[in-house]
């Protein structure tokens, strides 16, 4: 059946399409085993096109973007990948308003924001990963969250229509949203402030420095691995706390410059990222009586392999 779908997609799309692509060529961990079918879209229609006819396959789809808060199983996921990095890539600016394509990177929203001295988005330089994936979880950072500045969302919902929501029907919280896990992510709007260009880039400044100054930015990661369990509690100073700081497994590492990034070091295996996963949720849970949420999301795993953690 997977042949066959290879087969419908290239004829009928622009789509470059692979078997048994290694996943850990898509991730910034570095990690992962076979995608049974990958598929990389030249555009959105293509997008659209390859999920119908996976549908129709009766092959399951999961959508990637740049692979970042990613961690894949070594033995890879079932059914058809498909990576929006290349197909959704529009972004335009009028007057206050932003229009982006879900495929584009969250560096590149901030700078062409600022470039027109719009103020909103500067907080989450330095944030890993498409606007899909970062507002599927309402990603933040130094006080902002992506869902603050947000008007619309276009998405394609499991009848294979596009929708345009509102903000308004939305539930966003911290860390999450309300989107139906089936939904794919395809454009949003946001309308910004103008602001001075010396306070935007202040704001930037702020938040690149203290990114570099306390995250492991030249080792492969999925940036943070737990979510912080309160305002008072954050996950990195609980494993720092727990002794956890520099523990590996295989090539896999709990970083010793902030606790809740876990690196790897060359090699490293799913299997090392979930030992070190465990330990840390067991640890904390043992020392703080904390349990800790993960932030990253596991892909290709079995029930069995996530209930044990």
């Amino acid at each position: 059946m997977i042949h066959s779908l290879s087969d419908k997609i290239l004829n009928t799309t622009n789509a470059t399409v692979s078997i048994n692509e290694p996943m850990k060529k898509h991730t910034t961990y570095g990690i992962g085993g076979p995608a049974e079918l990958f598929v990389l879209p030249s555009n959105k229609e293509d997008l659209i096109e390859v999920v119908k006819l996976s549908k129709e396959h009766k092959e399951v789809v999961t959508i990637i973007g740049s692979g970042s808060n990613l961690l894949i199983s070594d033995e890879g996921i079932k059914g058809v990948v498909v990576s929006i990095k290349h197909c959704l890539r529009e972004i335009n600016i009028d007057t206050d308003e932003i229009y982006v394509e879900c495929g584009i990177m969250l560096g590149k929203i901030v700078k062409e924001s600022m470039k027109h001295d719009l103020k909103g988005l500067e907080n989450l330089i330095g944030v890993p990963g498409t606007l899909g994936g970062a507002l599927m979880m309402n990603a933040g950072a130094w006080g902002g969250e992506i869902s603050e500045n947000l008007q619309t969302v276009e998405l394609l919902d499991e009848k294979n229509e596009i929708q345009l929501i509102s903000k308004s029907d939305i539930d966003f919280a911290y860390r999450s949203s309300s989107f139906n896990k089936n939904t794919i992510l395809l454009s949003a709007t946001f309308k910004l402030k103008k602001s001075p260009k010396e306070i935007i880039q202040d704001n930037f400044e702020l938040a690149k420095s203290g990114r570099k100054s306390t995250q492991p930015l030249n080792y492969r990661s999925a940036g943070s691995v737990f979510k912080n369990p309160s305002s008072k509690h954050s996950a990195g100073m609980l494993i720092d706390q727990s002794g956890l700081k520099g523990l590996k497994r295989g090539d896999a590492q709990i970083s010793n410059k902030h606790a809740n990034f876990f690196v790897n070091n060359g090699n490293a295996k799913a299997d090392d990222m979930m030992k070190l996963i465990k330990e840390a949720k067991h640890t904390v849970k043992e020392k703080f009586d904390i349990e800790l949420e993960l932030e990253v999301k596991l892909l290709g795993f079995s029930a069995e392999e996530i209930n044990a953690l």
